[in-house]
């Protein structure tokens, strides 16, 4: 199966772009909200590809850190 196909991509790469945009607002780098997440750099890296099938947990994360709504 395709990543094109997965139920969760089109949700994933919203956020992905969410993210983005507020990060550029706030001048944030990735390696700024790994460690406001308490992550990798490379997890963010993976998010930010819109890539990453995302748990509830880590889009709260997402949320709190970025000071956003996704949900």
């Amino acid at each position: 199966m395709s990543q094109e196909e997965k139920p969760w991509f089109n949700h994933s790469q919203m956020i992905a772009n969410i993210m983005s945009a507020r990060m550029k607002e706030l001048g944030m780098t990735q390696k700024m909200l790994a460690e406001k997440m308490n992550c990798t750099q490379q997890y963010i890296s993976k998010i930010l590809k819109g890539h990453e099938n995302l748990s509830l947990e880590a889009i709260s994360k997402i949320e709190n850190a970025l000071g956003i709504h996704v949900l």
